[in-house]
């Protein structure tokens, strides 16, 4: 494969603009079946446990080990669709997809298991390609619809997921059974992907970093995988304070070596400019609040109120409708996230949805005695989180060049899914530091601590936004045309 500079249309594009829009169609179906797979995985984690004969601690690799491997893959992939084409890069990760669900499934003993987890890492990789594709091959207007449609199929299919692959299992009866569905889902999406869908037409310059990519991928493995050991290492221990300044030492030179390298992995002055520094850091704050502090609702909905003095001693189904309410959300957030924005612009969108999980955070501070006040702050929570994960690539993509558009998702995926890690990590310090006295159950102060967290950091995140938002807004001085491309502050 050979890099090449911007290519003109072809035919299929001149003519087939309807076509290539009835494609996101395909998208968003790889979308939602990607959603389904990762959201059907933590609650298979105990049926695996069990399959596999391992313990509850060797089970909770099944996850990590996929979180890893999307550190490394959602960088490469990003940058490799932006230089031989989205489309092929697409069926790349979803070939690896299907032979990972397909070695899962077959799996004789842990070590395959793991290396079918570590092969569907390329799903975190999907969404980026797909953004840079429907940028590439639809308006803007047109782009900015799909990237929507895209954020709620996801959201949607991991809604999905987890809720349905425990009556799947009870229909089926039968754990590697379920796990061949999900394979049949994954090879389906690849089959798909050989139909109708067209190739990106813009390509990047210059050629593959591939020592950048292995450095950085270095950096987030000890990263990831000592903040994931943390708490049972300790986190004042020497291998756990080691991994940490050893990944910080990584990526300290690693970011060194982007800035002077002609064609970098990524592009790390554009990363860190004062227009786009601010949604990249919201991406993270954007993890550490929805992906890391996913478990903290149901563990308080769990407690019983008589031993603990709080909690709602919620029954496992009763966790499971009362914690898919903020999902549900965040689904209806992400399909609205167009069409507010286009009536308040995109930037505007950000502060409502980062002003809505910080009041959500904060107001579950004040109702946390009451069942439906409690859901009502998670479902704001919810359409917090939606509203971000439709309107953060899209102000991101926007504000990059066409070449970069995979790239630049990518690094924001993967700020998302640090953020994640830190915030669990910070949350499972909360949890065990704060305990009912002679007992390890957290006391309702880690709770609220959390909450707190949760809450001053989503406020710092529109203080930040805006703070640009308004330098933007007073350095406009005539009504001179945005760049082709750019995110204005105005409706649309």
């Amino acid at each position: 494969m050979s890099a090449q500079g911007d290519t003109g249309t072809d035919a299929g594009t001149q003519a087939g603009t309807p076509k290539v829009r009835a494609v996101v169609g395909l998208l968003v179906a790889f979308e939602l079946i990607s959603g389904f797979l990762q959201g059907a995985a933590v609650p298979l984690v105990p049926e695996i446990r069990d399959w596999q004969g391992i313990s509850t601690g060797q089970a909770q690799w099944f996850t990590s080990v996929q979180y890893l491997a999307a550190a490394i893959s959602v960088p490469a992939f990003g940058r490799l669709g932006d230089l031989y084409g989205h489309r092929r890069m697409i069926r790349v990760a979803l070939g690896a997809i299907a032979a990972g669900t397909v070695l899962v499934a077959l799996a004789p003993n842990l070590a395959v298991l793991l290396l079918g987890r570590a092969l569907m890492g390329p799903l975190a990789a999907l969404l980026p390609l797909e953004i840079g594709l429907v940028r590439d091959r639809l308006s803007v207007d047109g782009g900015r619809r799909a990237v929507g449609m895209l954020v709620g199929a996801l959201t949607l299919g991991t809604v999905l997921g987890h809720g349905l692959v425990g009556p799947v299992l009870s229909l089926l009866g039968d754990l590697r059974a379920t796990l061949i569905v999900l394979a049949v889902f994954a090879v389906g999406c690849l089959v798909l992907s050989f139909t109708a869908i067209p190739e990106s037409r813009t390509r990047g310059h210059g050629r593959m970093d591939w020592s950048g990519a292995a450095l950085l991928a270095l950096a987030l493995v000890i990263l990831l995988g000592t903040v994931s050991r943390g708490a049972a290492w300790g986190w004042a221990s020497a291998p756990t304070l080691g991994g940490l300044l050893l990944a910080a030492v990584l990526l300290a030179v690693w970011i060194k070596v982007q800035l002077v390298r002609p064609h970098a992995l990524v592009d790390v002055r554009a990363v860190g400019r004062r227009q786009s520094a601010p949604y990249y850091a919201s991406g993270f704050v954007l993890g550490a609040v929805m992906l890391g502090g996913q478990s903290v609702a149901v563990s308080f909905m769990a407690e019983s109120p008589a031993v603990a003095g709080y909690g709602f001693d919620l029954a496992p189904w009763q966790i499971s409708l009362y914690g898919v309410i903020p999902n549900i959300m965040a689904f209806v957030g992400s399909a609205l996230c167009a069409t507010l924005a286009a009536r308040i612009g995109y930037r505007r969108l950000l502060l409502v949805a980062f002003g809505l999980l910080t009041v959500g955070y904060f107001t579950l501070l004040g109702v946390h005695s009451g069942l439906a006040p409690f859901a009502v702050a998670n479902a704001l929570v919810g359409v917090g989180c939606g509203l971000a994960l439709g309107g953060l690539p899209t102000v991101i993509v926007e504000g990059s060049a066409a070449d970069r558009t995979a790239s630049a998702t990518a690094v924001y995926n993967n700020l998302k899914t640090l953020g994640g890690s830190v915030g669990g990590a910070v949350f499972a310090v909360a949890l065990g530091s704060f305990v009912l006295g002679g007992t390890d159950t957290p006391s309702l102060t880690a709770y609220l601590a959390i909450w707190i967290g949760g809450g001053v950091a989503c406020a710092l995140a529109v203080l930040v936004q805006l703070g640009l938002v308004g330098k933007q807004s007073g350095t406009r001085t005539s009504a001179v045309p945005a760049p082709a491309g750019s995110v204005s502050d105005g409706p649309g």
